[in-house]
């Protein structure tokens, strides 16, 4: 069992390996993660954990776009908001982010551009130090049974799913050759742009192999465009746009 200590960075969103994740980070615990980042050698990986926070809760507010110019930074202990035992309030399958852009305002918040790699799991959290840290467990990725045949069927189901979701010609969406096919690529991939909400999104990012994630996928997206196609009207455009999560 491989594992390792990082800095961790609840949110309200799922993170997975291969996908980008933006943020903007304003709260003096996040902060100070960042600082203590930005002194890794810029040749070596920045890594930090993301994992979900159950039931909805947060730290900070989310919203799509850049924090509100009057946001006041709010000064919190690392465990604040989430219980007297953290490691219950976050879903317990995270992603390790590898942060290749940390760039510090002047106010003092710092916009982060980071890329997830792997899949963990949270066994402890400490709160003793300025922010967050956890003990993980990195989690291998199985291919299982039949994922390559499964990849085919889940990229048409989701050109589908994205042609109905954003009511456009097949010609104006991301054409086969821009998409990939290694299978567990185009799982994560799909299970990121799919408009899904948080507990849905777990189940895809805790899958016990490649081939498990593309067949509930797989039925996800059958189900979603058929929904879809009997709706009159649905502006969900704005939907497939990923937000930035200040925090």
């Amino acid at each position: 069992m491989t594992t390792a200590r990082l800095p961790l960075f609840p949110l309200n969103a799922v993170l997975f390996p291969s996908l980008v994740l933006p943020l903007n980070v304003f709260e003096e615990r996040y902060r100070a993660m960042m600082r203590e980042l930005l002194k890794t050698d810029e040749d070596e990986p920045r890594r930090f954990a993301v994992v979900a926070i159950r039931d909805g809760r947060e730290t900070a507010p989310t919203a799509a776009g850049m924090p509100d110019a009057m946001t006041v930074p709010v000064e919190r202990g690392p465990a604040d908001g989430f219980g007297p035992d953290p490691v219950q309030t976050f879903h317990r399958v995270g992603c390790i982010a590898d942060a290749a852009k940390i760039r510090e305002r002047s106010d003092g918040s710092f916009e982060v551009l980071a890329t997830g790699t792997s899949r963990v799991k949270l066994l402890s959290v400490d709160a003793s130090g300025p922010y967050l840290t956890a003990e993980l467990e990195e989690l291998d990725e199985e291919p299982g049974e039949e994922a390559e045949a499964l990849t085919e069927g889940v990229l048409r189901a989701f050109r589908a799913y994205q042609k109905r979701l954003a009511g456009a010609s097949e010609r104006s969406l991301t054409t086969g050759a821009d998409l990939p096919h290694e299978p567990s690529v185009v799982s994560y991939l799909v299970a990121a742009a799919a408009v899904l909400d948080i507990p849905a999104k777990q189940r895809l990012l805790q899958a016990p192999d490649t081939a498990t994630r593309l067949r509930e996928e797989l039925t996800i997206l059958r189900s979603e465009t058929a929904v879809i196609r009997h709706l009159p009207s649905l502006p969900a455009v704005e939907l497939t746009r990923a937000p930035t999560h200040p925090n």
